[in-house]
């Protein structure tokens, strides 16, 4: 499945940042080399979040089942081009279910466990997806049984598969035959999806040679080969899979897998691991710092730790630089294929590093990654004119090798999503700092940012407003040290009605929405503020929040705060 167009594949070609390698390619070379070496590790408490016992994996058993799933699934009637969806934790299979999907010549396209039926029958009919992987239950939900009503309404989807059956396909004799399915290095390596404005998931594809340059521009953060990568988010999105997995399957090493998280678990892997690097957010930074037992903690084999969705305070930059000599980058980045890293490489300084990024393409200035010389950023007005001077605000565009082609069969979303020149709108704000550097403001598009997923404020706004006791309503997001945000909802209730935060919660619950987007605090107000033309004022109700919750804190809050545990 190639999407880029010709113009591209030349372009990018003759630059040289575009070739002929693949994912696979690399792979393979690593499972040659170093079969006895150990590929993926297995999260310590997999048979809590799976029921199968955590496992090493070594490259020369991963690639025999990689071999032996694609053969199955070839058997199955997978054909070149098709999409096979998947809805698993972080573990082995997962990670080798990318490469045998591939290998088969298909595409995988995963979803976030918490998925479920509304999401999931969109996708799987944009994606006219042919099969379906899922684990067979997951802290008490019946996946493999949601998969097969699913597959019932979705005519496309003729074949439903546990983990347990991909475990059995590995064991699979090879078929040589594989070798005769072209797989070319700009055919899609993954379908990836995103929330923004839009009421329903964006999938964003994403061939090899995306993930090769994204994977060069991850590792300006000073990665090596042979480096043991820890993912702490789920492998599903570009936080997982552009900073750790695609840089794992290129430099070799090992792929230490995490999630959901847990801090204790977390720091036990990072130390027992001898992790070289790892992305993290600012609030688990701050957690091993504050640990009683931090001076203990044997970390000093961690070269460098990136920071992603806020920046990462200087306070921890420092002490992690004095106790353990680990550099702490920041990092911005979308599913899209968009990313800036701003590392100790590239800014020495920690206190321009803690929230400046680097102006690609602005200036004479090189950086680290070879790729950026092929990335140019623009700032943009309201009216799409280029910003330049210093301290201007605006919205950032960004072209590059690693950006997608567009959104998977969403033509009119692309008309929007690119300029003229090729350019995509990012929705996000940047300040122009000197000429070599960017700083992140906000985000233009209207989105809430939960422990690294992506949920459209519009969606749960429609969600709550179809209440038959909801007359009025607004989403925001509100800030949590732990998650970065979590959804706040904004109800003015319809005459005489009462609503309550689980009356909400178990409506959308029975509509099927995944559970990380149903809101966990609930504010009920006479109307939601608005400007002249209707438009809602978010940046009010985003204000009254923190200040509501900042009072909570020093306990002036008459109310206490409604909750909803079951997206914890």
């Amino acid at each position: 499945m190639i999407l880029a167009s010709q113009e591209q594949i030349r372009r990018y070609t003759e630059l040289g940042c575009w070739g002929e390698r693949t994912l696979l390619d690399d792979f393979r070379d690593h499972a040659r080399r170093t079969p006895e070496r150990t590929a993926v590790v297995d999260p310590p408490n997999k048979e809590e979040l799976m029921g199968l016992a955590p496992e090493r994996i070594s490259y020369g058993a991963l690639h025999r089942a990689v071999e032996g799933v694609a053969t199955a699934l070839r058997a199955a009637g997978l054909e070149k081009d098709d999409v096979v969806l998947a809805q698993i934790p972080n573990s082995w299979e997962l990670a080798m279910l990318y490469l045998a999907v591939a290998r088969a010549g298909g595409v995988l396209s995963p979803v976030p466990v918490q998925w479920r039926s509304l999401e999931l029958a969109y996708v799987a009919r944009l994606t006219r997806a042919k099969a379906f992987v899922t684990v067979e239950s997951h802290r008490g939900f019946d996946h493999l049984a949601q998969a097969r009503a699913l597959a019932e309404q979705t005519p496309s989807l003729r074949q439903v598969l546990s983990v347990a059956e991909i475990r059995h396909m590995a064991q699979e004799t090879p078929d040589p035959g594989l070798d005769r399915i072209r797989v070319d290095a700009n055919d899609i390596f993954t379908i990836c999806w995103t929330s923004g404005t839009e009421a329903q998931p964006k999938g964003c594809p994403l061939s090899h040679n995306n993930w090769r340059c994204q994977a060069s521009l991850a590792a300006s953060a000073g990665l090596r080969p042979g480096d043991v990568l820890l993912t702490a988010g789920p492998l599903v999105n570009m936080g997982a899979l552009g900073t750790v997995y695609a840089p794992w399957l290129i430099l070799g090493g090992t792929l230490v897998l995490h999630h959901p998280f847990d801090p204790a678990l977390l720091l036990r892997q990072m130390v027992e691991e001898k992790i070289h690097y790892t992305l993290l957010v600012p609030a688990v930074v701050n957690l091993i710092l504050k640990h009683p037992a931090a001076d203990s903690f044997d970390l000093g084999g961690i070269r460098s730790i990136t920071v992603g969705s806020a920046p990462p305070s200087l306070w921890a930059m420092e002490e992690f630089k004095r106790r353990w000599d680990i550099d702490i980058g920041n990092i911005w980045g979308q599913n899209e294929g968009t990313g800036l890293v701003s590392t100790a490489g590239d800014v020495p300084d920690m206190e321009v590093r803690v929230d400046h990024f680097p102006r690609y393409g602005a200036g004479d200035r090189t950086w680290t990654s070879p790729v950026t010389r092929f990335v140019r950023t623009k700032v943009v007005d309201e009216q799409g004119r280029e910003l330049v001077h210093d301290g201007a605000v605006g919205e950032l565009l960004y072209r590059g090798p690693n950006v997608m082609p567009g959104y998977f069969n969403r033509p009119d979303l692309n008309e929007q999503a690119f300029d003229e020149e090729g350019f995509f709108r990012t929705g996000d704000l940047f300040r122009i700092r000197g000429e070599h550097y960017l700083s992140f403001v906000d985000r233009k598009k209207d989105i809430i940012i939960r422990g690294g997923l992506n949920i459209s404020a519009q969606e749960v706004e429609n969600l709550i407003l179809a209440h038959p006791d909801v007359q009025d309503a607004a989403v925001v997001g509100m800030p949590d040290e732990d998650l970065g945000e979590r959804c706040c909802a904004y109800v003015v209730p319809r005459a005489g009605a009462r609503v309550r935060l689980e009356d909400l919660t178990s409506f959308m619950r029975d509509q099927g929405v995944a559970v990380y987007k149903l809101p966990e605090r609930l504010e009920l107000v006479d109307q939601i503020p608005r400007n002249p033309v209707g438009k809602v004022l978010k940046g009010r109700l985003r204000e009254d929040i923190r200040a509501k919750l900042a009072q909570s804190v020093e306990g002036n809050r008459a109310d206490p705060r409604e909750e909803n545990s079951e997206t914890k």
